[in-house]
């Protein structure tokens, strides 16, 4: 597509500002920037809206006029100059007689300064690259939304985390799928991610929220991506997804994704050309660079669902066909997308523990280490992330094979497993990474296989746990999301908006946290208490950060007291009470009673503190009394303060986010009534003590009445699921699993 150069915009957009009529109420206010930098034209964009939404005027110059004489007025009028590079920076400090941007600022760094002559106020940004000039012309146009730009102080801003990734497992097509493609929100996505507006959406979101990072996720994503030279009949045409309903009978491990049903049985979501595919993915990657984005690809392996049976193509390990396939696909891929920055490998789901020549890291370092390695002989000043991640794979095994292989190249390893609302600092990376060496750098993946369906926000616990992640000389990045749903558009909501809400919108606060604290943890509860205040007017701003806050420490803190399978994510999905039904189903008052609590959390178990008590022994840690008392007075206060809420009247997005929080409330006390109605169901067992019998009984039925209101809620916002981690989700019909308990505790 044509574009028009980037200055001849600016001079177009500035004169028709200059002339159009200004408010009468409305401040007049100048915008200088560099038009040639994609990144500043972005903030500069959410800069005229913000003033435009509140009535100002804005006038548009390039950065050259910043010398332009200014004529002394009694009206105050307001600047804004945005510099985006050191170079700039420097010479806007000089001309304004700023304190310069510190001299030993890293990329996307940026200062703020603020100077008042002559009846004008200006607020500079003052940016070592074009990602910080983003950065700081967001922080002015929030200061705007917020009515707070006239209180901005000189401020110096560095990331605290220098990559900030999203982990999207992409449905790129039925032939194609990703790990995650056994779910509803899969397929609905299938279509989404290849609509150009939905990158367009999603990517100026992930910037305002200051994420840097996108990271797509697929088994087997090159017949959908690439061509290969010398396997061109693999590069698929045209964007297919199945008629077929999947089900929970699907392998966990994504071995039959696609099964000849699927095949047989699909219809087209979008006619294209592999080169149509190719001119698409190519502009995707540039609108990602333009809001700071680098885009990383993650594969499994081996999977060759597209090309299997072609060329003599298989999953065997040991096929040298297929070996040499992946070589060349790796290739293809980066000399395709030069925008694309790292490719990231597993050494698994589908992979056999061979030895020697056709051991896992011998087939990954003959494939992609191979293949990036081709491309870096080609294009030697290009950098090139290879990633291992450390899913399937052995240190002991990784460490040979690859510590003389040439950098960049990175571990990646689950810091949380698969629950990052757990425990604020999770105790497995120092276990498990203890002999990396220092010269190696790993990618922490934060799972969230917690929360789906709700709007979730903890500043607390959020700084917490960023906090806690490994400094930069261990930690390179994060890339945060789940496995068992896709981060595309929400496709369960009862009261949809039109086209369907992207869920880093429908969940913005949640994101707003993540994004905005891993870039700087010291980001004052005062900001985003002025968000909702700004956002939901009508709602008291103090009730509102306050219940979000209770609530959303429910699923961390049954996370701690729960933990299966060592944080699987089939294994555990605390929305629900329930792992796939291949792993386990439903987990009855029994498996609370024989559960395990999350290393690290000082919490005793059930088993553990009854035979304490029993014993007349001391309890160490945390008692399950003591957990289910928590759980309760976090439930308590969100149910009373959101109780003491007016009326959310006509602002649909507001009774949402109650009911979200309300619905949590009630799983909390969901919670605490079964971790009670299990500690005395254990102490029953151990005394036959009918009083004990008969308190469990007691708490069990109020859990029936807490998930009754818990199910009643959820079910009024959210229709029933299919999870490719833990099978159909229908809240309602687990109430029968849940009245069962009060049975078992009868028997």
């Amino acid at each position: 597509m044509q574009r028009l150069h980037a200055a001849s915009i600016l001079i177009l957009i500035s004169i028709l500002f200059t002339f159009a009529p200004m408010p009468a109420a409305g401040a007049q206010v100048e915008l200088l920037y560099a038009a040639d930098k994609p990144q500043v034209v972005f903030a500069s964009s959410e800069i005229r809206a913000a003033l435009t939404a509140r009535g100002d005027a804005c006038i548009l110059h390039l950065l050259d006029a910043l010398g332009t004489p200014w004529k002394a007025s009694t009206v105050e009028s307001i600047r804004i100059v945005l510099a985006s590079s050191a170079e700039e920076s420097r010479h806007v400090a000089e001309t304004l007689g700023v304190d310069p941007l510190k001299t030993a600022a890293v990329a996307q760094s940026y200062a703020i300064r603020r100077q008042s002559a002559a009846g004008r106020i200006t607020y500079a940004v003052l940016a070592a690259d074009p990602v910080g000039a983003m950065y700081g012309g967001l922080d002015l146009a929030e200061a705007v939304r917020l009515n707070t730009l006239a209180s901005l102080k000189d401020s110096d801003h560095t990331p605290f985390i220098a990559q900030r990734g999203i982990k999207f497992n992409i449905p790129l097509d039925a032939r194609t799928p990703s790990y995650s493609d056994a779910s509803d929100s899969a397929q609905q996505n299938i279509s989404e991610v290849w609509h150009m507006g939905f990158w367009h959406e999603y990517l100026d979101e992930l910037a305002r929220q200051r994420f840097n990072v996108l990271s797509l996720w697929n088994l087997h994503p090159f017949p959908s991506m690439v061509i290969v030279a010398e396997y061109p009949n693999v590069a698929l045409a045209d964007v297919m997804r199945t008629t077929e309903k999947f089900d929970s009978s699907y392998d966990l491990t994504g071995k039959d994704m696609v099964r000849p049903a699927l095949l047989a049985h699909m219809e087209m979501v979008k006619k294209m050309t592999i080169e149509q595919k190719i001119a698409f993915w190519r502009e995707v990657m540039d609108y990602a660079h333009d809001r700071g984005i680098s885009v990383y690809v993650y594969t499994w392996n081996i999977f060759t669902w597209g090309a299997d049976g072609k060329y003599g193509i298989t999953a065997a390990q040991d096929n040298p066909t297929t070996i040499d396939y992946f070589r060349k696909s790796v290739r293809a891929i980066l000399v395709t997308y030069p925008r694309l920055a790292g490719i990231g490998v597993t050494a698994g789901e589908s992979m056999q523990n061979l030895q020697g020549e056709y051991s896992k890291e011998m087939w990954l370092r003959k494939t992609y280490g191979a293949g990036v390695e081709d491309v870096r002989k080609l294009q030697p000043e290009r950098s090139i992330d290879l990633i291992h991640r450390m899913n399937q794979a052995n240190l002991n095994q990784v460490l040979p094979s690859w510590l003389d292989y040439p950098k960049p190249f990175d571990l990646s390893y689950k810091y949380s497993a698969a629950h990052m609302y757990s425990l604020a600092a999770p105790p497995f990376a120092t276990r498990d990474l203890v002999d990396m060496p220092s010269s190696l750098r790993t990618w922490m993946e934060l799972r969230n296989d917690d929360i789906y369906s709700f709007r979730w926000g903890d500043p607390v616990y959020t700084r917490a746990y960023l906090r806690a992640l490994p400094g930069p000389e261990v930690m390179a990045g994060f890339n945060m999301g789940p496995d068992g749903y896709t981060w595309g558009r929400e496709y369960i909501g009862t009261e949809p908006e039109s086209p369907r809400q992207l869920v880093v919108k429908k969940q913005w606060y949640s994101f707003m946290l993540w994004g905005r604290l891993s870039y700087d943890p010291s980001l004052p509860d005062a900001l985003f208490e002025r968000t909702l205040t700004v956002r939901y007017p009508e709602a008291p701003t103090d009730k509102l950060f306050a219940a979000s806050e209770a609530s959303s420490k429910v699923i961390p803190e049954i996370n701690r007291f729960f933990w299966a399978s060592g944080g699987n994510d089939l294994a555990w999905f605390p929305e629900a009470c329930l792992s796939h039904p291949k792993h386990h189903g439903f987990y009855t008052v029994k498996d609370f009673m024989n559960g395990a609590t999350t290393p690290g959390s000082d919490i005793m178990n059930i088993r553990e503190y009854t035979s304490a008590v029993l014993q007349s022994a001391p309890t160490t840690g945390i008692t399950p009394p003591q957990v289910a008392d928590q759980l309760r007075a976090d439930a308590t206060q969100a149910l009373k303060l959101l109780d003491a809420m007016p009326s959310p009247g006509s602002d649909k997005e507001l009774r949402l986010t109650l009911g979200d929080l309300r619905a949590m409330a009630y799983l909390g006390e969901y919670y605490a009534d079964k971790i009670m109605g299990a500690t005395e169901l254990a102490a029953y067992g151990a005394t036959h003590d009918a009083q004990r019998r008969a308190s469990s009984v007691r708490y069990l039925q109020s859990a029936v009445d807490d998930w009754k209101q818990y199910a009643a809620i959820a079910t009024r916002q959210y229709r029933p699921q299919l999870l490719t981690r833990v099978g159909y989700v229908d809240l309602n019909e687990l109430t029968a699993k849940v009245e069962h308990d009060v049975q078992i505790a009868n028997e």
